[in-house]
C-alpha cells in the first residue's frame, strides 16, 4: 500500500514579502511543498492557518522566526500542524540579529 503525499511548507520572512505574489509549489511523488513568503509574524499566523487549512500537516520555518515568532505560529496552528524550524540565533539576512528583535 502507498503512502499517502505529504503535503508540508515552508515559511520564510522578508521585509516586502507579499504572500499572495510570493508563494510556489514544489510537487514531487512523495512531498507537496508550499513555500510563501511574509513580511512579518502576524501575517506568519494568519498564513499558517490557512495552510492548514488547505491541508497542510507540517510547516517549517526559516531561521529568521525567533523563539517567540515560533512560539506564535506553534499557538496559531493549535496542533494541527507539526512545526519546525530552521535555527539561527542570528540571521545573516536580518542584519544579524534575530526576528524577535527585527520584528517588535
Amino acid at each position: 500500500m502507498e503512502s499517502e503525499k505529504l503535503k508540508a511548507a515552508f515559511i520564510f520572512v522578508a521585509p516586502d514579502t507579499d504572500p499572495s505574489k510570493h508563494r510556489t509549489v514544489i510537487d514531487t511523488p512523495a512531498v507537496e511543498l508550499i513555500v510563501v513568503g511574509v513580511k512579518n509574524y502576524d501575517e506568519a499566523c494568519r498564513v499558517a492557518k490557512e495552510l492548514v487549512e488547505e491541508g497542510v500537516k507540517a510547516i517549517e520555518l526559516c531561521g529568521g522566526f525567533g523563539h517567540i515568532g515560533v512560539a506564535k505560529v506553534v499557538e496559531a496552528v493549535d496542533g494541527k500542524a507539526a512545526v519546525g524550524v530552521v535555527r539561527f540565533d542570528i540571521h545573516p539576512g536580518l542584519g544579524g540579529r534575530s526576528g524577535d528583535e527585527f520584528f517588535k
